[in-house]
């Protein structure tokens, strides 16, 4: 399954911030700075939050302070959509991974605007679609494919591969441990991984890591594999 792959694409005529702002559903804005906390396990559940600029990561902690990464977003996400179902608390942490600048929704405004804004509820249901998708293939590459394959697709998906435009480099604030966490593997599987990479001339070094396209030969094939390993 390619990485990235996409079926729903909102129309991007239209501006969901502008559209935010001009409602006065944009007019609460909290700047953070790269690992602040915008929400916690445990906190009210009353909001639904637009990243206007920056990235986030869910996470959730086990009793035994264990972290993993469930979700990652950038600008232009919607974040912390459980308030539209009742959620009383919320069941994970958000935290900015870069310096973020977010627009905080109240939930009941929020539905309001989806009730009655058919163009914004459209753009939040491609979203939603989107990332649905996302986990699908998120929960399928941790049952069947290994660790090395897993990471090369979280880097894949990092860099922006197959979208015109961008750089392919991951976000300097994506730390090895970080990648670990979303692989679900040990920091020093991925630093084994990130060196083998390296070498075979799929990912480059220089004040952050390049991703070459040639990366993708090891999801598609066997070439630069470790085998069923996790």
């Amino acid at each position: 399954m390619p990485p990235g792959r996409r079926i729903v694409k909102p129309n991007p005529a239209f501006d969901v911030e502008g559209f935010l702002r001009s409602t006065g559903a944009g007019t609460t804005v909290v700047t953070y700075q790269p690992r602040d906390t915008i929400f916690s396990q445990g906190d009210a559940c009353d909001s639904v939050m637009y990243l206007q600029k920056g990235a986030v990561k869910l996470s959730v902690v086990s009793r035994n302070g264990q972290e993993a990464i469930v979700a990652m977003f950038e600008t232009g996400a919607f974040f912390g959509e459980s308030a539209l179902v009742g959620d009383p608390v919320r069941h994970e942490a958000a935290t900015a991974m870069t310096a973020a600048t977010v627009l905080i929704i109240p939930k009941q405004q929020m539905i309001r605007l989806l009730s009655e804004r058919h163009d914004f509820s459209d753009r939040f249901i491609a979203h939603m679609l989107a990332r649905n998708i996302r986990i699908e293939e998120d929960v399928v590459d941790q049952l069947f494919n290994s660790s090395d394959k897993r990471l090369a697709r979280a880097l894949l998906l990092l860099a922006h591969y197959g979208k015109p435009g961008e750089s392919h480099r991951v976000p300097a604030s994506i730390s090895q441990q970080t990648l670990a966490d979303m692989v679900g593997t040990t920091r020093s599987r991925v630093n084994f991984f990130m060196n083998k990479f390296k070498k075979l001339g799929y990912i480059e070094y220089s004040g952050g890591w390049k991703v070459n396209d040639s990366l993708v030969s090891v999801i598609l094939g066997d070439r630069g594999g470790s085998g069923p390993g996790r």
